[in-house]
């Protein structure tokens, strides 16, 4: 797995914790596990989708893989009270080594982090069940618009996405779904697109996302000072520009993601 591009202090586990209830409603619309026992989830992280998971499918018990014990063990302390319906594994998905089958997976936002995606999901396709439910959800990011333009949020943003580039990751992997899943086995695949279109017929959905936006370029700020590509007083303008966007009375927010399913 590469670098993980926002790392993995606190405050970082708790925005991730914060972003899947905030985006529950988009991602898990489509998303259906009715009449599926036991789930596999990569890239489980600190459990923040696996709680929400939970709460949808009461029926689901949720084998939870991620390659970092520091998130395992935040996810421990997020679930307690689901141990019953919740087993923790920490291990590299590119090497994926479970001792059972499932009938259903769970990966989001993981896929974009990962050096080699198609082997990831060879390695899982050899632990399902015949007829198994798989959904992905990931990022396209070059799918991103202001209107106004915000000329230090678009170079921050350039940078943000080249360095994910240069360390391994994918930040237009979403477009790729389709054709990895083919590629790696499996059958019946079918994507659409979900995401948000934001102006000001909807003021304070549009200042909502906007804050949850500005967190999640502020979780890479570091990486990116650190190689050079930004400047601490960039990321400062950055977050300028974006906060004052929903006060434009012509302000447009866009971005979408991918999602995909398929079975085995």
């Amino acid at each position: 797995m590469s670098n993980y591009l926002h790392g993995f202090i606190p405050e970082e586990q708790q925005r991730l914790i914060d972003q899947a209830g905030f985006l529950a409603p988009k991602i898990f619309k489509k998303i259906d596990f009715s009449g599926c026992k036991h789930l596999l989830e990569i890239g489980s992280g600190v459990g923040a989708q696996t709680q929400v998971l939970l709460s949808l499918f009461p029926q689901l018990k949720i084998t939870c893989v991620d390659y970092s014990e520091a998130q395992v063990d935040k996810a421990k302390e997020n679930l307690r009270g689901f141990e019953d319906r919740v087993t923790f594994s920490v291990q590299n998905a590119m090497d994926l080594d479970l001792d059972q089958k499932f009938d259903s997976v769970y990966i989001c936002w993981v896929l974009e982090h990962i050096a080699e995606p198609r082997i990831v999901l060879e390695k899982i396709q050899r632990h399902l069940l015949p007829g198994a439910k798989v959904f992905l959800t990931e990022v396209f990011n070059s799918t991103h618009y202001t209107f106004p333009s915000l000329p230090f949020a678009q170079k921050y943003y350039k940078a943000y996405n080249d360095f994910q580039s240069r360390i391994g990751g994918h930040p237009n992997i979403g477009a790729s779904l389709g054709n990895l899943l083919q590629q790696a086995g499996f059958t019946q695949i079918s994507h659409w697109l979900g995401g948000f279109h934001l102006d000001q017929t909807h003021p304070e959905e549009l200042k909502i996302m906007v804050s949850f936006w500005v967190k999640l370029m502020k979780s890479g700020a570091g990486h990116l000072i650190k190689a050079g590509l930004i400047t601490e007083e960039e990321v400062r303008k950055m977050e300028e520009e974006y906060q004052k966007l929903p006060a434009n009375e012509n302000a447009v927010f866009f971005i979408q993601f991918v999602q995909a399913f398929a079975t085995v």
